[in-house]
């Protein structure tokens, strides 16, 4: 039996194994590892996160490898690319139909199907952890934590509607539980994070 004493280490390599293992390279599968973790996080993230430097983020990467991940995709014609009506120095990466048909094959679903199958309250404790963890790993390594709305602390109702205050703006509803890049976790709370979909 292992011992509380080496706990810790056991679920922190746990996690990592369980990681790779499901990122690992399946010759059946017409993408990488990287190109798969690109083409979820456009299609999780809200409209302002989109960009290469908040996939560089997201990634732990360098812009210039994000840049390269995404052209791959673009060329496949998997994202297509909008220019901001703002800055037309920046862009946005949208999923086309193709993109959004891709991710029916996406091998992280056998994992996905195997966390479907805990019980609410487990599957809420356990998001709710990683959460922590990942917010808590970030802001040790001075990194930008990723997290949704709700559990923001720029987020706010302004009467019916939700709203942003870093944005300035109100959100739709389908925003909020999308990924943010100017998530902040609220001060405090070691349950922050992606917990949405666990509500």
């Amino acid at each position: 039996m292992i011992s509380e004493l080496h706990a810790p280490d056991r679920i922190a390599e746990l996690l990592v194994h369980l990681g790779r293992a499901v990122q690992s390279e399946d010759t059946r599968s017409e993408l990488t590892a990287a190109q798969w973790t690109c083409l979820r996080f456009f299609a999780r993230a809200n409209d302002s996160t989109r960009t290469p430097s908040a996939f560089a983020s997201f990634q732990a990467t360098t812009r210039g490898t994000a840049s390269q991940i995404i052209k791959s995709l673009e060329r496949r014609g998997l994202v297509s690319r909008t220019r901001s009506e703002r800055d037309r120095r920046s862009v946005r990466f949208d999923l086309t139909e193709k993109g959004r048909a891709m991710l029916d094959n996406d091998p992280l679903r056998v994992l996905v199907g195997l966390i479907d199958g805990l019980d609410h309250a487990e599957s809420a404790r356990f998001l709710t952890t990683l959460s922590g963890l990942a917010s808590a790993l970030a802001e040790k390594r001075d990194v930008p934590s990723f997290g949704t709305c709700r559990d923001c602390s720029h987020f706010g109702t302004t009467g019916d509607a939700a709203y942003c205050a870093c944005m300035a703006a109100e959100l739709a509803t389908d925003e909020t539980t999308k990924l943010c890049a100017s998530y902040a976790p609220m001060p405090g709370n070691n349950n922050q994070g992606d917990r949405d979909a666990a509500g």
